[in-house]
């Protein structure tokens, strides 16, 4: 087997209409000419003659804007997230360089190919069957093929090809996403909490002074926060953004109080009021929790995976 450029083909093609010519050539009245060859009386067996391979024509391979453990993410959809990113960054007023932009589209298609390839290992995969029903129920929204269309190309997806590649991978990366979410528990350890919160060393040691010779711990956080009184309300680890009050909080038991604790906000002293090892997670936790899963998933993946950055 091997392949044929298809400028070869022309020439494969004129030689063929050339040896055609050759052998039905014309006599001068128009007449095709006879070609008397002479017969032999006896005709060596000739043995028989393997047919040659047939030339194939192989397609173009479609240039990647950047490879993810050996699958490439086409060119022309780099260059289409590009284009929706650009809209978007106008759309909201947002100043980006065009590296910035290249940085954020490279990393969002190689989270998105991480994703659908679990997915596909996971036994999850989307056909073409399911390519074009989803794609037709989008034409349905639309309003009709032209309109369809006509988002394509706002989109930059040249042809509707590129969309489809574009839009098998979105599918497989959400399944393996909601694998991923599914995965928290719905209840988890938690612990209620709240914490006095200032700006000066000095204020937060005198405050610790107080509450060690007797103070109240809810009186003295209202006057730093009149309007709740530092209240963190239950949370789950892994849902604060300071992760040193959190761990001191997860340390302490009902009515106990942590030392001063130095964070970019000020000085936290945290006080724990409930604890409770097995507790339903609030809708703003349970989302924080999920993103931290995919995060956390998607820095394992990216560390052991192999990449290659081919775009511009």
């Amino acid at each position: 087997m091997f392949q044929v450029h298809w400028k070869d083909w022309k020439k494969i093609l004129a030689l063929g209409i050339l040896l055609a010519a050759l052998l039905t050539g014309c006599n001068t009245d128009g007449q095709p000419a006879v070609i008397n060859t002479p017969v032999p009386a006896e005709q060596t067996p000739q043995p028989p003659v393997e047919p040659s391979p047939t030339a194939t024509i192989t397609a173009t391979p479609e240039p990647a804007a950047l490879i993810v453990n050996g699958e490439g993410v086409p060119l022309r959809e780099f260059e289409a997230s590009l284009v929706q990113l650009q809209a978007a960054d106008r759309d909201l007023s947002i100043e980006r360089s065009d590296e910035e932009r290249i940085r954020l589209v490279a990393n969002d298609l190689i989270e998105q190919t991480l994703l659908a390839q679990a997915a596909r290992r996971n036994g999850f995969s989307v056909d073409d069957k399911q390519l074009t029903d989803r794609i037709q129920q989008l034409i349905e929204e639309a309003g009709g093929r032209q309109a369809f269309e006509g988002w394509l190309s706002q989109m930059g997806y040249a042809e509707e090809s590129v969309f489809r590649s574009a839009l098998r991978r979105a599918l497989e990366a959400a399944w393996q996403r909601a694998q991923l979410e599914d995965s928290l528990p719905p209840q988890v350890e938690q612990v209620k909490a709240r914490q006095i919160l200032v700006r000066l060393r000095s204020t937060a040691d005198s405050l610790y002074r107080q509450l060690q010779a007797g103070a109240d711990f809810a009186t003295l956080a209202f006057q730093y926060d009149p309007l709740t009184g530092g209240d963190l309300g239950w949370f789950p680890r892994g849902f604060l953004t300071v992760p040193a009050v959190e761990e001191a909080a997860f340390g302490l038991q009902p009515g106990e109080y942590s030392g001063v604790i130095e964070s970019n906000f000020g000085y936290h002293i945290v006080q724990v009021e409930q604890r409770d090892e097995s507790r339903p997670l609030s809708g703003e936790a349970r989302l924080t929790l999920q993103q931290k899963i995919i995060q956390e998933w998607i820095e394992t993946q990216r560390a052991a995976a192999q990449i290659e950055m081919r775009y511009p």
